[in-house]
């Protein structure tokens, strides 16, 4: 049994023609399921509205968050059985994080900016036909 609780990331794409009410309701439930069930939040991330790659359920935009945490195995059950029945959800993923020792990335970071702790990447030897 590992030492540490596993990082996961949950992604959720929130309906921008629901009420700002219902979105923030379900973001708010989202994080008290967290809570109850022993996680940790380590970071929110709010992407803001942007289009998607394709149409779900006849909506071309949604409104992005993140929520990286740290728990056990039932909390992606938790999480699941709340944001399946939940209105002003476009869709939801909860995505286990495999191979991540130590701080969970700042995504918030520019990309543009290198990490510190990231060494430069040395390009690959190109072969040639």
């Amino acid at each position: 049994m590992p030492a540490q609780n596993p990082t996961y990331d949950l992604m959720l794409l929130l309906d921008t023609s629901a009420e700002e009410e219902q979105r923030s309701k379900v973001l708010a439930e989202a994080e008290r399921i967290l809570d109850t069930n022993g996680a940790t939040v380590v970071s929110k991330h709010d992407w803001g509205v942007r289009r998607t790659a394709f149409e779900i359920r006849h909506k071309n935009d949604a409104e992005y968050h993140l929520l990286q945490f740290q728990g056990g195995p039932e909390v992606p059950a938790a999480l699941d059985r709340y944001l399946r029945i939940a209105d002003g959800l476009v869709r939801f993923r909860v995505i286990k994080l495999r191979g991540r020792e130590g701080a969970v990335p700042d995504l918030t970071a520019s990309a543009s900016e290198p990490v510190a702790s990231e060494a430069p990447a040395e390009a690959a030897p190109v072969e040639r036909l």
